[in-house]
């Protein structure tokens, strides 16, 4: 809940930045600027730089650059990006072997920054050559610094703070022109893939086979060779009359 002293300081607080905002709303209403910029004819360079992967892992890459000289590039970002055939690669895409090349165009374009700065009002006070105090429209006071050479318009006639007096209406008008450069640099990094390896000449071999012969099967036991003849046919001659002998016998005996 609050208080009679707490509405007192609130409405303390909004009659101070009301104040405050009129004045700020015056002084610009009284002073005038305009800014104008303009461009001149810009200058472009474009330098190319190659460079050869020699080792790449993660997100830390080594190249070698035409000169032979080696470079470390730490932690490239995963949004930097290659064109290699029209396909867009990142940093794990990079294989060594690979040719690389950066493109920077630098177009440098010289601009004038011009200010003009207007303020009119009736002289209160002058101290020349330095300042100045101006009544402005809305009755409030506005000391301003006078620039080394400013010119005031007095009744059609350019005066300078020698010859400004009290009471008079003067305009004054303060350029101020500014120049600066502005730089715009564009990259492309473009890539090709290692060329592959030169082809065999014509009359070589690409390919040589070795046959190895199957090992032979083992060798059958070889046949135990005949037994030499050692003896003749008489003993068999002889062994077959026996025979016949007993058999002869041996029907005459049952006939009996």
């Amino acid at each position: 809940m609050y208080t009679t002293a707490d509405r007192e300081q609130f409405k303390f607080m909004l009659a101070v930045g009301a104040v405050c905002l009129a004045l700020a709303v015056g002084m610009s209403a009284q002073v005038q600027t305009e800014t104008n910029t303009t461009a001149h004819h810009p200058t472009v360079q474009t330098t190319v730089e190659r460079a050869e992967v020699v080792y790449v892992s993660g997100n830390d890459l080594v190249v070698k650059m035409e000169d032979g000289s080696l470079r470390h590039i730490n932690n490239v970002p995963e949004s930097a990006r290659v064109t290699v055939d029209g396909k867009e690669l990142g940093i794990h895409d990079l294989k060594p072997g690979m040719k690389l090349q950066r493109t920077i165009t630098t177009t440098t374009t010289p601009k004038v920054i011009t200010t003009v700065q207007t303020v009119t009002g009736k002289v209160w006070h002058v101290s020349p050559p330095n300042s100045v105090i101006l009544t402005l429209a809305d009755g409030s006071n506005q000391q301003f610094k006078i620039p080394q050479g400013q010119k005031f318009n007095v009744d059609g006639q350019m005066v300078d703070a020698w010859g400004l007096k009290k009471g008079m209406n003067v305009s004054a008008t303060k350029v101020v022109e500014e120049p600066i450069t502005e730089v715009e640099q564009q990259k492309k990094l473009t890539g090709s893939m290692p060329p592959p390896p030169p082809a065999p000449p014509a009359d070589a071999p690409i390919l040589v086979a070795v046959m190895t012969p199957a090992p032979a099967p083992a060798a059958e036991a070889a046949a135990p060779e005949a037994l030499p003849k050692t003896g003749s046919e008489v003993p068999l001659l002889g062994l077959l009359g026996f025979l016949l002998l007993a058999g002869g016998l041996g029907l005459r005996a049952f006939r009996v």
